[in-house]
């Protein structure tokens, strides 16, 4: 069967044919910006398995649903990752979109809702002397 995509010049995918003409269009990953590090975020619990598989994502750095570690590409990480397959989502990303714990946690705040301009506390009569 022949290819249902073709790869232009330009990097990206266009249909071969008129039936796809409304597919999505999808650039290709630009050589400066190189795919270092597996985003891993474990979707399923862990709670019926064997202790090998739970030792596994401890291994990794994950410890509950939802929880979303940045790896180095290492053959280590790939056959970790390949042992827990079934339970976590994995995705390839670049050096600049690895985020510290800290930083994903900012991420999810919340805003306020308001910002304070100025207190009135400093001009109260027994502060001033």
């Amino acid at each position: 069967m022949a290819s249902l995509f073709r790869i232009t010049s330009n990097n990206i995918f266009r249909p071969s044919s008129r039936s796809f003409a409304t597919a999505v269009q999808k650039k290709v990953a630009s050589k400066s910006e190189q795919n270092t590090h597996f985003k891993i975020t474990l979707r399923r619990s862990a709670i019926a398995l064997g202790e090998r598989k739970k030792e596994t994502l401890v291994a990794l750095g994950l410890h509950r649903r939802m929880q979303t570690v940045y790896q180095v590409h290492s053959p280590e990480a790939a056959g970790k990752i390949l042992k827990v397959k079934e339970l976590v989502e994995v995705e390839n990303v670049p050096a600049k979109a690895v985020r510290s714990q800290s930083e994903q946690r900012k991420e999810r705040k919340a805003s306020r809702g308001y910002q304070v301009q100025g207190t009135k506390l400093g001009e109260l009569a027994w502060e001033t002397s």
